[in-house]
């Protein structure tokens, strides 16, 4: 029995009220939220978070030995993005990486590459979905990722049954590089080629698994054609209340990502026993069929998609539109920061990527960063790496600081104390500076810096836990 193991969303911590975009166009632009990824972030850092909550619910000593990193927007071309989410996961040197990028078709790409492996294997679907100000894309579009460990045995929470695939060639949405936003065709073009095409994969993959659409217990219906998804699902011959929720009004479109993050959105509420379809529409159709099974009863999950989307916080337009690039404003009257250095960044990979501290085997003392020496004792090279990214840490000490330069002043900075020791001088994203305080407790993140002369400059920043409003 092969199947997934272990998954993980993540949905961004800002939300954008749709009503606030046609306060400032004038124009309507429907109802709900869309979620916004923060400035700091991007696929590769999304796809690092998403990645980090699945292996924190693998069982242990089970590792994936491949990694498969799809997203329709690219940190970097010419490339690979899935190294850094590789070191940032401390991965094994021998795990292989990929990227199957360019399109939201590769998140199905991503996923059967893993669910196909002989070895445990992770999938990781991130996307930024952009449009122009006041465009459908725009408002309707969603960022996240999720991540997926396939492989065999007691452990799989959702048996794959197998599926069936359809291929065409059209012009249905694209964008050219350098662009910043797609294009599309009319959208009844899409449901004239994508509704044949979809019935037919339902049809072919329903019959090899023996089953018929009456007996599903889920339909997954994720489309960069939100009409050709709705014709589809209305003709599919399934029950009213196995149809999944769309998240089209708590998170948008995820693009790549939106198949996966509707599955895990799925799978955190599904029980044993359960028959669980996934449709995908992108230049085809795919067809993706599971069963849960009694492990799924015990699965320990270290946020569910719901819980996210509950501890979502709102975003302005104008924050948005700067995050995005579209509304330019006034930079730092301060020298540009220096591009990093690739020597530098390739020696201190297990810093800088996997946030990975020392601890002194002569005295117990912590290092943050690893060091040769001990502060403590003074003893010389007798330091074991130890992982920190994934430990809970304490607010010692903080400042708000509105002089400084950030997309999103005003900077908050702390000094936070890591559970087993370890002290840190963090800067904070996500947060509030009007709320928080000595004694919070804050989890770590990966993100994005800046980027300076085309070099993106990732580390490690401290947010506060997440909870529900």
């Amino acid at each position: 029995m092969r199947g997934i193991i272990s998954y993980g969303g993540y949905v961004p911590y800002h939300r954008l009220d749709r009503r606030a975009i046609a306060e400032v166009l004038g124009s309507g632009s429907g109802r709900g939220f869309r979620s916004v990824a923060n400035y700091d972030e991007d696929t590769t850092s999304m796809g690092v978070e998403a990645g980090r909550a699945a292996l924190a619910s693998l069982a242990p000593g089970v590792h994936p030995a491949s990694l498969y990193f799809a997203t329709a927007d690219p940190a970097y071309l010419d490339k690979t993005n899935a190294t850094a989410i590789h070191a940032a996961l401390a991965l094994e040197p021998s795990v292989f990486a990929a990227d199957m990028a360019g399109s939201v078709r590769s998140g199905a790409g991503a996923f059967k590459a893993a669910l196909d492996a002989r070895q445990p294997a992770m999938a990781v679907l991130s996307d930024i979905r952009t449009g122009l100000p006041g465009s459908g894309d725009e408002a309707n579009g969603g960022d996240g990722a999720v991540a997926f460990v396939c492989g065999e045995g007691d452990q799989v929470i959702a048996e794959y049954l197998g599926g069936a695939s359809a291929t065409e060639e059209f012009l249905d949405r694209w964008r050219i590089p350098g662009q910043h936003a797609s294009l599309g065709w009319e959208e009844r073009f899409g449901e004239y080629v994508y509704v044949p095409l979809a019935r037919q994969v339902l049809a072919n993959g329903l019959k090899a698994t023996g089953t018929t659409a009456e007996h599903l217990d889920c339909l997954v219906v994720a489309s960069v054609s939100p009409r050709a998804a709705r014709t589809v699902i209305a003709s599919a011959g399934v029950r009213k209340e196995a149809i999944a929720d769309d998240l089209s009004a708590t998170v948008g479109n995820t693009g790549t990502a939106h198949l996966g993050l509707m599955l895990a959105d799925a799978l955190d509420r599904a029980q044993p026993n359960q028959l669980i379809a996934v449709l995908l529409l992108a230049d085809g159709a795919d067809l993706m069929l599971f069963r849960t099974t009694e492990a799924i009863a015990g699965y320990k999950r270290t946020s569910t998609v719901a819980e996210q989307i509950a501890s979502s916080r709102p975003v302005s337009y104008a924050s948005f539109l700067t995050w995005r690039n579209f509304l330019v404003r006034e930079g730092p009257r301060r020298p540009d920061p220096d591009r990093p250095g690739a020597p530098n960044a390739f020696r201190a990979e297990d810093w800088k990527f996997g946030f990975s501290g020392s601890r002194c085997q002569a005295c117990g003392f912590r290092h943050l960063p690893p060091s040769r020496v001990c502060v403590h004792c003074h003893a010389v090279d007798q330091m074991a790496s130890e992982r920190i990214a994934d430990l809970k840490a304490t607010v010692a000490t903080y400042t708000v600081d509105r002089l400084a330069f950030s997309p999103a002043p005003p900077l908050v900075a702390a000094v936070i104390d890591f559970e087993g020791g370890g002290r840190f001088n963090a800067e904070l994203t996500d947060v509030d500076p009007e709320r928080i305080g000595i004694g919070d407790k804050v989890e770590m993140t990966f993100r994005r810096l800046y980027t300076a002369q085309s070099i993106h400059n990732y580390f490690w920043k401290a947010r506060p836990i997440r909870r529900a409003s």
